[in-house]
């Protein structure tokens, strides 16, 4: 596989897997939305579905997405360690250019919601008050718990992508990707609920880079003191994947 080849796939796929991710969270959380209010229920299938759409995109790339995935890869062997860092780069570049077009597709309505009377008093409120659009919080803060919710997530995750005989070949099947989209919804439904799931760490931090630069008004702080959990959380979850299949399966 040609450093072209990564920098295309994991970069657009990533991008458009954001689009999707950060565009649905967009939909139900902005009151001028049409979808506003939709529920969890329509969070965890929207990004199941750009999972899907993120992981056709980037077919030349492997598809990975995620450095959690991409570590798991590495230590079951599918993957060279010399690859690693521009599979990092180019998936954090991808969720920033991702994050950025949901801001531009949904412009008037951050506007609108973020200049609403009921919103307008959160304007100081540390994660603000569209932070989950761009990156996940906890609803209970302890440390502890956050990240071992992260890692165990981002286990199933891993795990059941590296089961599936996706990485004995040249590309990604089209039923492989399905059921990867549907082991992310499933999770979400499952273990979403006390952290928001990054299970990837640049699906979170990029878009709280852009949340931090945007020129969004009233909007709130970033929530850095939290963001290292969705970016250490998963790569232990992917790390420990990779381990176990390499002792169970392979």
């Amino acid at each position: 596989m040609s450093s072209s080849d990564i920098f295309f796939g994991e970069t657009i796929g990533t991008a458009v897997l954001i689009l999707l991710g950060g565009g649905v969270c967009a939909a139900v959380s902005l009151k001028r939305s049409k979808a506003f209010g939709a529920g969890w229920v329509a969070i965890a299938f929207g990004w199941g579905f750009a999972v899907l759409t993120g992981a056709y995109v980037a077919q030349v790339s492997g598809a990975h997405l995620n450095p959690a995935v991409t570590v798991g890869l590495a230590i079951e062997g599918t993957t060279k360690w010399a690859d690693v860092p521009l599979y990092f780069a180019c998936q954090l570049l991808g969720a920033m250019i991702g994050a950025v077009l949901v801001w531009i597709a949904y412009y008037g309505h951050f506007q609108a919601h973020l200049t609403d009377p009921e919103v307008e008093p959160l304007k100081d409120a540390n994660p603000g008050p569209v932070h989950g659009v761009f990156f996940t919080s906890p609803e209970i803060r302890n440390a502890a718990q956050n990240l071992a919710t992260e890692v165990i997530a981002t286990f199933v995750l891993v795990i059941a992508i590296l089961t599936q005989g996706l990485t004995k070949g040249v590309g990604v099947s089209g039923i492989g990707a399905l059921l990867t989209a549907l082991v992310v919804v499933g999770i979400g439904l499952s273990l979403g609920g006390p952290t928001g799931y990054a299970i990837n760490p640049v699906r979170d931090l990029g878009p709280r880079i852009v949340h931090a630069l945007l020129p969004l008004p009233n909007k709130g702080g970033s929530d850095w003191t939290y963001a290292w959990i969705p970016v250490v959380g998963p790569i232990l979850g992917g790390a420990i994947a990779g381990g176990v299949y390499q002792v169970a399966f392979a």
